[in-house]
């Protein structure tokens, strides 16, 4: 229906769940809202469950199989590529490999056979499963989509339940419990993405690929990667950004299973300021092989204390802000405190990007508050073995709180220095410390 109505139109979901078996495809300029609290919802009922064993189990409601993508976190026993997740009552099933894995709270999904297996008696209980994989694609420019709950879709990784495109608003949605990502902006210039809860979906919270001038504002991005992507190095977490510009400020980053706000590969003129993230498992906010950014003003506190495969408690680990390989980035105004690492500057050998070889160079970092009460919590600049040289990265007017001014709570080149150590290599010279 929505696809065959001119331009323009506004189209106004009324109260209740809204089944959707294929995507919709708004129309240039239309409008796709709820002020009643209308729910989108992705998946379809598992009703005809039979005992089998001591499982119960439903056939024929599983898509064939398909290529998957991905990295998990734990690749031997959570799959978490596929996008048919399950729920009761609500509540998210955790998906395991094997029949034999199969337990109270978890679901076993047999693609060859087009079986879906539960433990749990599945009587007198709604049993869903994702089952579409998008909710809103991204036909058209100029549409605006607001006020709509948008939960269960089967969207693959790094692909949204939400697809966003030119000159797109979405606000005030509930983007939750969808596979992999919740909003995703997919070369969609000027797109703005504001107030907003977008919360426990599978892989990532919001996402923004190939799209300038971007604004993601006001949102609440809330324990995202429920289901198990790799947590420190896969696009997993609240906000990632690639290839993109524009503005991420005044967000709640919160609890979620991977990096707050990442910013990677050849971004450009990108803003991050005023978000208060906290929580995250990896990294608060990383800043990774791009160039001409802004972090200021946020507040970043208990960031990186999650991170399991591949990671240790190092400033190559990250920390609460996290500088690599990047050029022309200014890291103002923040207040960064008891992340597992204060600031974390890398150079290391990442190749060529758009703008030449992506390289550690021009990095300000003055006028934070760096709180490291942590037993192992550094700030500093460190690089690998084959990395150019970083040209003028400068620390000055930032405040220090270390407990011991004799603790080897910086770092240069591999070395571990005493806050007197750190000002004689020539850092910070008109900064304090306490």
């Amino acid at each position: 229906m929505i696809d065959q109505n001119p331009a323009g139109s506004t189209f106004c979901f009324s109260k209740g769940l809204h089944r959707i078996t294929r995507p919709i495809r708004p129309t240039e300029g239309s409008t796709l809202a709820s002020d009643q609290g209308a729910v989108l919802s992705g998946s379809v009922t598992l009703n005809t469950w039979q005992r089998e064993g001591q499982y119960w189990v439903v056939r024929g409601a599983l898509p064939a199989a398909y290529k998957l993508k991905g990295k998990c976190e734990d690749e031997r026993t959570n799959p978490c590529q596929r996008g048919e997740q399950v729920f009761v009552d609500g509540k998210h099933l955790t998906r395991v490999m094997s029949l034999a894995a199969l337990k109270g709270g978890t679901f076993y999904g047999d693609y060859t056979a087009n079986a879906v297996y539960v433990a749990d008696d599945p009587g007198g209980h709604q049993v869903e499963m994702a089952r579409t994989e998008t909710a809103i694609e991204k036909s058209a420019a100029k549409v605006t989509v607001r006020g709509l709950t948008v939960e269960h879709f089967a969207s693959r990784p790094q692909g949204g339940a939400v697809q966003v495109g030119t000159d797109w608003t979405v606000e005030a949605n509930d983007v939750r419990w969808n596979h992999a990502v919740g909003i995703m902006v997919i070369e969609g210039d000027r797109a703005v993405v504001r107030r907003n809860t977008v919360a426990d979906n599978g892989q990532l919270g919001i996402g923004q690929f190939r799209s300038a001038e971007g604004r993601i504002v006001e949102n609440l991005i809330t324990r995202n990667n429920t289901d198990g992507f790799w947590i420190a190095d896969w696009e997993s977490g609240g906000i990632k950004a690639t290839r993109s510009s524009g503005e991420v400020s005044g967000n709640d980053i919160v609890a979620n299973r991977g990096i707050g706000m990442w910013s990677d590969i050849a971004e450009y003129d990108r803003r991050i300021s005023a978000n208060r993230i906290r929580d995250n498992a990896a990294d608060g906010i990383r800043y990774e092989i791009s160039y001409n950014g802004v972090i200021e003003g946020n507040v970043v506190e208990s960031n990186g204390f999650g991170t399991g495969r591949g990671s240790g408690p190092s400033l190559w680990d990250g920390g609460g802000i996290n500088v690599n390989t990047s050029a022309d980035v200014k890291v103002v105004g923040n207040l960064v405190r008891a992340n597992r690492n204060g600031i974390s500057i890398q150079s290391r050998t990442r190749g060529e990007g758009p703008r030449g070889r992506y390289v550690l160079r021009d990095v300000l970092v003055e006028g934070n508050q760096v709180v490291m009460d942590g037993a192992t919590a550094s700030t500093g600049v460190v690089e690998n073995k084959d990395s150019p040289a970083p040209e003028s990265v400068q620390f000055r007017r930032n405040s220090y709180r270390i407990g011991d001014r004799a603790a080897e709570r910086f770092a240069y080149k591999g070395a571990p220095m005493t806050w007197q150590q750190w000002q004689a290599a020539g850092f910070d010279q008109d900064s304090r410390s306490s």
